[in-house]
């Protein structure tokens, strides 16, 4: 059976709420958790984005069920990778084991807050060196490290859970997706591509978790909904590539000054329907993804999405 999460989202939600929003949805009955982690929202609208290493510390406590991931973790600006696997292995020690480490190359929006944004070419070079480094320090070893990007003279993770935290690493294409199967334990994507799918399990993948997300906005009024999702989704089908450059909140506001609500509304589903909902949860189940998580568009809208999804939205799912 598919493991249904739910999307702790720091762009449209403070901490205290994400904490409540948690234990909420693991007493609804969700399986996992997953959390952003952003310096910026990525657009004004939706108002927020606390540090998500504090807010994971407190879920940890907070909860004491669900699996709880980033999603996902950029390891080659704003975080150096040693640290990363630091603070790793402190939330699977909090968290008694739960916690799976996402990882992805980032986005601009996020990382120039400590300075440049690299070119793709080096920042997929730092990326791999950051996973040559992660990865032996979630595993208890001491690292002595010297790369093209980073150095770590000496390094060792004092506290660590009894099992090493997972790892897994985000995709969108080939070079990625073996990256995944190379250094992780699990795959990350944000759209339902098989083909995806079968070049990690070709590289080596076969038999390890695939982690979706699909975004929907579940309401009352259809009309509202899709008004929520424009207002603050619009970014959504901009592509990677576009996602990954721009630099703040104003940028992605610029570049989707022209986004029509209808627009916004064909890929993300709106409303009351239950079935429309399921329907684009099942094409990730589909595509072959082993874990998929659910985000609500917009922070005023968690408490009703969590009282449906219990009532209504995980029977649904769990009846497929």
């Amino acid at each position: 059976m598919v493991s249904v999460g739910y999307t702790l989202m720091c762009e449209q939600s403070g901490p205290k709420e994400l904490v409540d929003h948690a234990v909420r949805a693991e007493a609804a009955g969700f399986d996992h958790l997953v959390m952003s982690d952003h310096y910026y929202p990525w657009l004004d609208a939706q108002g927020h984005s606390p540090y998500a290493w504090s807010v994971l510390g407190a879920v940890a406590h907070a909860t004491g069920r669900v699996g709880l991931m980033s999603f996902v973790t950029c390891p080659i600006r704003r975080y150096h990778p040693a640290v990363v696997a630091q603070k790793a292995s402190t939330i699977g020690v909090l968290s008694d084991g739960r916690f799976t480490l996402g990882l992805g190359a980032g986005e601009n929006l996020n990382e120039h807050v400590v300075g440049g944004w690299p070119h793709v070419e080096q920042r997929h070079e730092m990326f791999e060196e950051a996973l040559q480094i992660i990865r032996p320090l979630l595993n208890g070893e001491t690292l002595t490290f010297s790369g093209n990007h980073y150095d770590v003279p000496d390094a060792y993770v004092w506290d660590r859970p009894e099992r090493p935290v997972r790892m897994a690493v985000a995709a969108s294409g080939r070079q990625s997706a073996t990256l995944a199967a190379e250094y992780a334990d699990g795959m990350i994507a944000t759209e339902p591509l098989p083909h995806l799918i079968e070049i990690y399990e070709q590289a080596g993948g076969a038999g390890r978790p695939r982690y979706g997300q699909v975004a929907i906005c579940y309401g009352p009024d259809e009309a509202e909904c899709r008004k929520i999702v424009h207002d603050q989704f619009r970014w959504f089908g901009l592509g990677w590539k576009v996602n990954a450059n721009l630099p703040d909140p104003a940028a992605f506001a610029g570049a989707t000054q022209f986004v029509r609500e209808e627009d916004v509304a064909e890929s993300i589903s709106c409303g009351p329907d239950v079935d429309r909902h399921v329907e684009a949860f099942q094409k990730y189940v589909d595509a072959g993804f082993t874990h998929v998580a659910l985000v609500q568009v917009g922070g005023d809208g968690q408490s009703i999405f969590l009282d449906w999804a219990q009532e209504e939205l995980l029977p649904r799912l769990r009846a497929r």
